[in-house]
């Protein structure tokens, strides 16, 4: 959420570029961010976005190896639409589409759409129906009937299925109790915030051990869990830290973090002390408050790899100034963690 030269502007062009570099680059997924509108401020940060499933197809299309993930909130797309639209995306991508499932936080989104918010824990019954309409529809060969409480099918069918049996992947990123649970007991990835800052690496691990003991001992089930976390990557640490305070203090949309965090409900919490709201807004600024990867490219690797120690499956990446940041990640990064085997 920056004005600094080299930022990611949104556009598909962009877009576009930054998929073929992750690709070239072994990535195993591209996960982008689905907004319907942007935060404000001076940067209107999110507000300039493809719609996802859209991309996907054309990202799929043009790359061969990443996972493609489309990030879809569920009171905008009626589940049959949404299956079959990512089973076409499978076929276009020759088995690499993936989804994101969002049970729809924005409200200022949603009213977009004409919906009024649901209840926080409602949200998650509604997504339940949602995804188990879809699962029905990839797994059976013929007609299906469904009757829950949100949704109505008749003999309800896709041809072809997907070419991932027996569905594509699924993820979400819930952290509230009721959305563990629908991660939990539905998706394959689940994304855990890692926490303000550099919080102890303890800290994340808790976080990682406690869902996937979660899917093991209620569900049955074996999850892998991703987390988020941004890099500044220089020569020496401090011009990589000097970078850092440049793009989110110099540089920085403070308006635009004001109106995200009170999106989410937590802009007028008065229980949050005001030092925590800043750098709350700071790590927003800096990489949509993922975990600070900041120094050399030795750093960069040792940090990683640790995530990695602790049971993190996978780090969502990102980079202040994307194509620019990532070939330098490419370069220098990169083969310090193939040859520590954490790749």
């Amino acid at each position: 959420m920056s004005t600094v030269d080299g930022v990611f502007d949104g556009s598909w062009d962009a877009g576009l570029s930054l998929a073929r570099l992750a690709d070239d680059m072994d990535f195993e997924a591209i996960v982008p961010v689905g907004r319907w509108r942007g935060f404000g401020g001076e940067t209107n940060f999110n507000g300039e976005q493809q719609e996802p499933y859209a991309w996907a197809a054309g990202v799929g299309a043009a790359t061969e190896k990443a996972g493609v993930f489309v990030t879809s909130h569920v009171p905008t797309v009626h589940p049959l639409f949404a299956a079959k639209q990512l089973t076409t995306i499978d076929h276009i991508s020759h088995g690499r589409a993936a989804l994101n499932i969002v049970a729809g936080w924005n409200s200022d989104e949603m009213a977009m759409f004409g919906i009024e918010q649901r209840p926080h824990d409602e949200r998650y019954d509604v997504a339940q129906e949602w995804v188990d309409v879809m699962i029905k529809l990839w797994e059976h060969d013929g007609p299906i009937d469904f009757q829950g409480k949100y949704f109505d099918l008749k003999k309800a069918e896709i041809s072809p299925g997907p070419v991932q049996r027996p569905r594509p992947v699924l993820m979400n990123a819930g952290g509230s109790g009721a959305g563990m649970h629908f991660g939990a007991r539905n998706c394959d990835v689940i994304f855990v915030q890692p926490g303000l800052g550099e919080q102890p690496i303890e800290e994340v691990k808790a976080k990682i051990d406690t869902f996937k003991k979660l899917a093991r001992d209620e569900y049955g089930r074996e999850i892998l869990v991703w987390t988020l976390a941004y890099v500044v990557q220089e020569d020496t640490e401090t011009e990589a830290r000097r970078f850092l305070d440049h793009y989110v203090q110099e540089k920085g949309d403070w308006t635009g973090a004001e109106n995200l965090v009170r999106s989410m409900g937590i802009g007028d919490n008065q229980s949050i002390p005001a030092e925590v709201m800043e750098a709350m807004k700071y790590h927003f600024i800096a990489g949509w408050s993922g975990r600070p990867i900041v120094g050399t490219s030795e750093i960069v690797a040792e940090k990683l790899i640790e995530l990695a120690d602790i049971g993190a499956d996978g780090v969502l990446l990102s980079w202040p100034r994307y194509l620019e940041d990532m070939a330098k990640f490419q370069e220098q990064t990169l083969p310090l963690l193939v040859e520590a085997g954490a790749r």
